[in-house]
Protein backbone atom coordinates (compact mmCIF):
# COMPACT_ATOMS: atom_id res chain seq x y z
CA UNK A 1 0.00 0.00 0.00
CA UNK A 2 1.39 3.18 -1.07
CA UNK A 3 1.93 6.03 1.71
CA UNK A 4 -0.39 8.19 -0.06
CA UNK A 5 -3.08 5.24 0.09
CA UNK A 6 -2.49 5.21 3.77
CA UNK A 7 -2.52 9.07 4.60
CA UNK A 8 -6.15 9.18 2.63
CA UNK A 9 -7.54 5.91 4.54
CA UNK A 10 -6.47 7.63 7.56
CA UNK A 11 -8.02 10.96 6.68
CA UNK A 12 -11.29 8.80 5.89
CA UNK A 13 -11.78 7.36 9.44
CA UNK A 14 -11.97 10.80 10.63
CA UNK A 15 -13.94 12.19 7.51
CA UNK A 16 -15.78 8.84 5.96
CA UNK A 17 -18.07 10.81 3.30
CA UNK A 18 -16.00 13.05 2.38
CA UNK A 19 -16.07 13.03 -1.77
CA UNK A 20 -12.42 14.32 -2.16
CA UNK A 21 -10.86 12.04 -0.29
CA UNK A 22 -13.36 9.44 -1.55
CA UNK A 23 -11.97 9.84 -5.12
CA UNK A 24 -8.19 10.79 -3.86
CA UNK A 25 -8.29 6.53 -2.61
CA UNK A 26 -10.15 5.78 -6.36
CA UNK A 27 -7.07 7.89 -7.83
CA UNK A 28 -4.46 5.84 -5.87
CA UNK A 29 -5.91 2.00 -6.85
CA UNK A 30 -6.14 3.55 -10.24
CA UNK A 31 -2.90 4.34 -10.37
CA UNK A 32 -1.89 0.99 -8.31
CA UNK A 33 -3.50 -1.21 -11.58
CA UNK A 34 -6.49 -1.62 -9.00
CA UNK A 35 -9.26 -0.85 -11.14
CA UNK A 36 -11.82 -3.22 -9.82
CA UNK A 37 -11.39 -1.29 -6.68
CA UNK A 38 -10.74 1.98 -8.78
CA UNK A 39 -14.36 1.02 -9.78
CA UNK A 40 -15.82 1.02 -7.03
CA UNK A 41 -14.38 3.84 -4.91
CA UNK A 42 -15.31 6.22 -7.79
CA UNK A 43 -18.92 4.55 -6.99
CA UNK A 44 -18.09 5.73 -3.42
CA UNK A 45 -17.32 9.26 -4.21
CA UNK A 46 -20.74 9.72 -6.24
CA UNK A 47 -22.67 7.90 -3.53
CA UNK A 48 -21.07 10.88 -1.18
CA UNK A 49 -21.45 13.40 -4.00
CA UNK A 50 -23.39 12.50 -6.94
CA UNK A 51 -22.41 15.75 -8.95
CA UNK A 52 -18.55 14.64 -9.03
CA UNK A 53 -18.34 15.26 -11.85
CA UNK A 54 -14.08 13.79 -12.41
CA UNK A 55 -15.57 10.73 -11.09
CA UNK A 56 -18.00 9.71 -13.71
CA UNK A 57 -14.97 10.79 -15.98
CA UNK A 58 -12.45 8.51 -14.52
CA UNK A 59 -15.50 5.66 -14.10
CA UNK A 60 -15.89 6.26 -17.57
CA UNK A 61 -12.00 5.92 -18.75
CA UNK A 62 -11.64 2.28 -16.74
CA UNK A 63 -14.59 0.96 -18.40
CA UNK A 64 -13.83 1.93 -21.38
CA UNK A 65 -10.42 -0.02 -20.88
CA UNK A 66 -11.91 -3.01 -19.97
CA UNK A 67 -13.93 -3.20 -22.85
CA UNK A 68 -17.53 -2.03 -21.50
CA UNK A 69 -18.85 0.30 -23.93
CA UNK A 70 -22.21 0.51 -22.93
CA UNK A 71 -21.13 0.85 -19.13
CA UNK A 72 -18.42 3.64 -20.54
CA UNK A 73 -21.55 5.60 -22.84
CA UNK A 74 -23.88 5.51 -19.47
CA UNK A 75 -21.02 6.48 -16.88
CA UNK A 76 -20.34 9.27 -19.49
CA UNK A 77 -23.66 10.46 -20.12
CA UNK A 78 -24.70 10.56 -16.70
CA UNK A 79 -21.16 12.61 -15.75
CA UNK A 80 -22.46 15.30 -18.61
CA UNK A 81 -25.80 15.70 -17.00
CA UNK A 82 -24.84 16.24 -13.73
CA UNK A 83 -21.89 18.84 -15.52
CA UNK A 84 -24.54 20.66 -16.88
CA UNK A 85 -26.74 20.86 -13.16
CA UNK A 86 -23.54 22.76 -11.85
CA UNK A 87 -22.41 24.62 -14.82
CA UNK A 88 -18.98 22.58 -15.81
CA UNK A 89 -18.86 23.06 -18.99
CA UNK A 90 -15.02 22.15 -19.19
CA UNK A 91 -16.38 18.65 -17.64
CA UNK A 92 -18.85 18.28 -19.29
CA UNK A 93 -16.81 18.84 -22.58
CA UNK A 94 -13.98 16.22 -21.57
CA UNK A 95 -16.83 13.55 -20.97
CA UNK A 96 -18.80 14.65 -24.42
CA UNK A 97 -15.25 14.13 -26.12
CA UNK A 98 -14.50 10.97 -24.44
CA UNK A 99 -18.48 10.10 -25.30
CA UNK A 100 -17.66 11.00 -29.15
CA UNK A 101 -14.05 8.59 -29.05
CA UNK A 102 -16.14 5.71 -28.05
CA UNK A 103 -18.35 6.49 -31.41
CA UNK A 104 -16.03 7.06 -33.57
Amino acid sequence: MSSRLKQLEDLLRHEPNDPFLRYGVAMEHKKAGRLDQALEWFGKTLEADGTYCYAFYQQGQILHAQGDLEAARATYERGIAAARTCNDNHAAGEMQAALDALEA
